[in-house]
């Protein structure tokens, strides 16, 4: 049985290799579909066809019209990567206005896993909503995936996006469908 995997990037520095995470996704059995929140969508808004492609589905970054039916299978499975500090702290806010942060805002209330692994610097961090942030996704049953287990935060101006750790992120993604189906 193939499980579908959401996917979802965030106006981070990992999100310009997206094709990456997507692959490694792929090579570990993931029907991936792509979200994008509106920002970082712009940043492959050239190579769009490229990822639609490569997933074997539309990339989002709109909500669909009232009249639309869903473009997306069910996800088994839901893995913000990267997460920037802005949709952090909106997200931990309760603010979902963005097809990404209202998707995992209900896939988390509604059974279905939802990870996330950040890409932000130290002085991003820093700002106090981050961590009231990562404290009420994690009550709500979000996995945040940082430090040795996912992401800790870069120096400023030191950052590898390039580097970032998909298969960490996708290890957690495999054991919460693995542990969600026992």
């Amino acid at each position: 049985m193939t499980r579908v995997l959401y996917l979802i990037g965030c106006a981070a520095g990992p999100t310009q290799y997206m094709d990456d995470g997507v692959r490694a996704a792929k090579s570990v059995g993931w029907d991936v579909c792509l979200i994008f929140t509106p920002s970082a969508a712009r940043w492959w808004e050239p190579r769009m066809t490229e990822l639609e492609e490569l997933t074997g589905h539309p990339v989002r970054s709109q909500y669909k019209l009232p009249w639309q039916s869903d473009a997306l299978p069910k996800a088994d499975a839901m893995l913000v990567a990267p997460l920037s500090s802005t949709s952090l702290n909106k997200w931990g806010a309760g603010v979902a206005d963005t097809l990404a942060l209202g998707l995992v805002s209900e896939g988390v209330n509604m059974g279905v896993p939802v990870l996330v692994m950040p890409y932000f610097n130290q002085a991003q961090a820093a700002q106090p909503a981050v961590a009231r942030s990562i404290a009420d996704l994690r009550a709500q049953g979000v996995r945040y995936l940082d430090g040795t287990e996912g992401y800790e935060s870069h120096p400023p101006k030191q950052g590898a996006p390039r580097a970032f750790p998909w298969e960490r992120a996708l290890r957690a993604a495999e054991e919460a469908v693995r542990n969600d189906r026992l």
